[in-house]
């Protein structure tokens, strides 16, 4: 796998043996490919954020809690058909997430720091085996979060930062760290109508670093998470997902590698939310669409937040 004389059959056993985490906790996450991003998807948890993705909460302190369930029993290639037979992948994932929002401003906006831990456990089975882990993956911090509110207008911006902190082993089908560092800026906007309707993304660009233990180096990725729905009173009921794409080659020893081969996602699903007090809890299914390059599946989420 040194150079571009690899062929399509050991870019094959690649991504089995490199399978680090297909969907980044699911997260992140964090969703994998065939050369297509050496662990596969991105390092962020696609779809993750819904209602008021673009709406920072005001100045205070907050913690929410993802969880989440990942299921996929079929990987794609680059025509979108089914690649590995007796394939199984299932990934459970629990995030805690802190959140700090100040009084201060900068450029007119809110300044926040915010930090993520995922816990992860990993069972998959390949055709060249099978495997399972469970471990801490990558610290996720953002030391500078700016966020504006305006009156049916919210934005936010900010640079997510994910450290390689967790269990890592290039022999290993399953791990629960892809071995890189990620720099992701990100924005988020929301549209709230006076008569409650939700309209909201979050955009994401990531740049990744080389793996020292393949040198391997994943191209860089666009994605965004989106929701359109509805507000009445406590509840909120609406249809979101994620849509993901490669945008550039990966590289190996600073070389191109997989031909052009990228992956590709798009998920949609049901999206339901109730408001309680300091607490609000969500509830979506995502089932994953117009797959390339990665395994293709549906994940289910429950998120929780408590204001402090």
């Amino acid at each position: 796998m040194r150079k571009k004389v690899c062929s399509y059959a050991v870019k094959k056993c690649l991504v089995i043996v490199s399978l680090v985490i297909t969907v980044l906790l699911l997260l992140s996450s964090t969703s994998t490919d065939v050369s297509a991003t050496e662990n596969g998807g991105c390092a962020y948890p696609n779809g993750a954020e819904d209602f008021m993705a673009g709406a920072v909460p005001p100045p205070g302190t907050y913690f929410i809690n993802y969880f989440t369930y990942y299921a996929a029993d079929d990987f794609k290639d680059s025509k979108g058909d089914s690649l590995f037979p007796d394939f199984n992948l299932n990934v459970t994932g629990n995030t805690l997430r802190f959140v700090h929002i100040t009084d201060k401003k900068v450029f007119g906006g809110f300044w926040g720091v915010h930090a993520l831990l995922p816990i992860l456990h990993v069972d998959i089975e390949t055709p060249a085996g099978e495997d399972n882990k469970t471990g801490i993956c990558d610290l996720i911090v953002n030391p500078f979060i700016l966020s504006w509110h305006f009156k049916n207008w919210h934005l936010a911006t900010g640079i997510d930062i994910y450290i390689p902190i967790g269990n890592y082993d290039k022999d290993d089908l399953a791990n629960t760290s892809r071995n890189y560092w990620t720099f992701e800026p990100a924005f988020g906007v929301t549209y709230l109508s006076d008569t409650g309707f939700d309209i909201s993304a979050k955009f994401m660009y990531d740049f990744n670093t080389e793996n020292p233990d393949t040198d391997y180096k994943s191209g860089q990725e666009f994605h965004f998470d989106y929701t359109v729905g509805k507000h009445f009173k406590d509840i909120a009921i609406g249809i979101g997902g994620f849509y993901y794409k490669q945008v550039t080659d990966d590289e190996v020893n600073g070389e191109k590698f997989g031909d052009g081969v990228k992956g590709q996602a798009f998920s949609i699903g049901p999206v339901l939310k109730y408001d309680y007090k300091k607490m609000s809890f969500t509830l979506k299914y995502y089932k994953e669409l117009e797959v390339e390059n990665r395994p293709e599946g549906g994940t289910f989420w429950f998120k929780f937040v408590y204001n402090f």
